[in-house]
């Protein structure tokens, strides 16, 4: 297989798939829930995530199962017909002598010794199935309708998303009026160009510069994902660091939170419900590991890790801040009194971090909902069509959105309340009842290897049954506290 990679690699890949601007609204929402309270809950949210990750890997083997047996059992068919073609006997009568059939167009039977064989894995990651094509071989018609629905409307969101908050940072970083101004104030007081222009001019170049990452593989980002993983990681280690020695400074106000706040759970969840989201994208990432043993152990520990890095970050902040901002990077902006070079070369490195994170998620998202548009579009084979307008449709609309409008938050409200969490938990759950359900008779004995550690049908049952509450808490917070709806 071309362009493979390590299994590291790939835990790097989920890493900064998964570990995005979200991380710095944490901190905000450990504070109105309490820190007790929120630790328990991200944890619970990292279980959770954790296990519809390995149905969806799980899914993955079987569908590949499920597709080479019917692959056999067609060939199995074609074989007998060469058989019986090559054994029908032949007469040397004239009179018997009659017109071609399709019988006696078969091939000769030396053909037969090359015909394919069978093959040697039938549960297998190697091959890259992804969530529409598992929707395809799982779903009934209706199913697969509504997978597709909220996978695109999920995808487009989040591309929309990603690009509409990466220019506006970078005009708020570069744009010498405050942050908060209106989009018809100047840019540059010697310059004739607003903010509404540079806005739209940066996403003009963002989708010049990373908008032909579609046409390729994953593979192909892998040194734009080292780069900006030392900046995250550089950016995490610096928040991190700056909260603890603020923490041990005595002549500093610390902060005091409350261990556990009910009334803030709704908000908690809704900051925090799609902090560990990667599903979509695993058949991607998980395809090219070259190594795939021990695969569930491996995505344990970067979940584990994930999972330390968030609650680091938010414990420091709660703890070290007396007044934890929404954007957490916003309480390292210097205040003006007593501050150095050192402090706004920081504050202005932070204030990037959404560049950082979003323009290494912004290829994975657009490739995984091209590969997912080209299996909804399996049928019709134009080259044109897969190519290059499937690609195009990946990337373009989500870029036009964007430039409509800078008011996402209503967008965001509705992809994650509704799409995020169907796609996180329930499809997850669905999928894996009915691929298990679908296995051939004769496969049944034939051991997976990736088959999910949480075999129990009450797992899947428990995990919609979290999606339910999910759902109901995040709109409690978009309807009550943000006044979305």
């Amino acid at each position: 297989m071309d362009d493979q990679y390590s299994s590291y690699t790939a835990l790097l890949y989920i890493f900064n798939l998964i570990v995005g601007t979200g991380a710095l609204t944490l901190p905000k929402a450990f504070t109105e829930a309490g820190w007790v309270f929120s630790s328990v809950l991200i944890i619970i949210l990292a279980l959770v995530s954790y296990i519809t990750a390995t149905f969806v890997i799980e899914c993955m083997a079987i569908s590949n199962a499920i597709i080479q047996w019917v692959k056999v059992e067609r060939m199995k068919r074609i074989s007998r017909y060469f058989q019986l073609a090559s054994a029908a006997p032949v007469s040397t009568d004239d009179e018997d002598v009659s017109e071609p059939n399709e019988d006696s167009l078969m091939l000769p039977t030396d053909y037969l010794q090359n015909f394919p064989s069978e093959p040697q894995k039938f549960f297998t990651l190697d091959i890259k199935v992804e969530m529409t094509e598992m929707a395809t071989t799982l779903f009934t018609k209706t199913g697969q309708y509504l997978f597709y629905i909220c996978l695109c409307l999920y995808l487009y969101g989040d591309l929309t998303i990603y690009s509409a908050a990466i220019a506006k940072t970078i005009v708020d970083t570069s744009c010498t009026s405050k942050a908060n101004a209106t989009d018809d104030k100047l840019c540059w007081e010697s310059y004739n160009f607003t903010r509404r222009m540079m806005y739209k001019l940066y996403l003009g170049m963002f989708l010049l510069l990373f908008g032909p990452y579609v046409f390729f593989n994953v593979q192909k980002t892998k040194y734009l994902q080292f780069f900006t993983s030392g900046s995250r990681w550089l950016a995490f280690s610096l928040m991190i660091g700056l909260g603890v020695h603020r923490l041990l400074n005595p002549t500093l106000k610390h902060g005091n939170p409350k261990m556990e706040i009910a009334s803030g759970l709704p908000a908690l969840l809704g900051s925090c419900v799609y902090s560990f989201m990667c599903h979509h994208s695993l058949p991607s990432l998980i395809t090219p590991i070259k190594d795939k043993s021990r695969i569930y152990s491996k995505l344990a520990l970067d979940y584990i890790a994930i999972l330390l890095f968030y609650l680091a970050l938010a414990l420091t902040a709660v703890f070290a801040f007396p007044n934890v901002l929404d954007l957490y990077t916003l309480n390292f902006v210097p205040d003006g009194s007593n501050y150095t070079a050192f402090d706004e070369l920081v504050s202005y490195f932070l204030a990037l971090f959404p560049v950082f994170t979003l323009t290494t998620s912004f290829p994975i998202i657009a490739v995984t909902l091209r590969s997912n548009l080209q299996a909804m579009f399996a049928p019709y084979e134009w080259r044109i069509l897969h190519l290059f307008i499937l690609p195009l449709l990946a990337v373009v609309p989500p870029i036009l959105i964007a430039m409509s409008t800078e008011n996402i938050e209503a967008l965001v409200g509705v992809t994650g309340s509704f799409a995020g969490v169907i796609i996180q938990y329930v499809i997850p759950s669905i999928l894996v009842v009915c691929a298990r359900r679908s296995i051939p008779e004769l496969l049944i004995t034939v051991p997976n290897l990736y088959s999910s550690p949480f075999k129990s049908i009450i797992w899947p049952a428990l995990v919609i049954g979290w999606a339910a509450v999910s759902i109901d808490l995040v709109i409690y917070d978009l309807v009550c506290n943000k006044g979305i709806f």
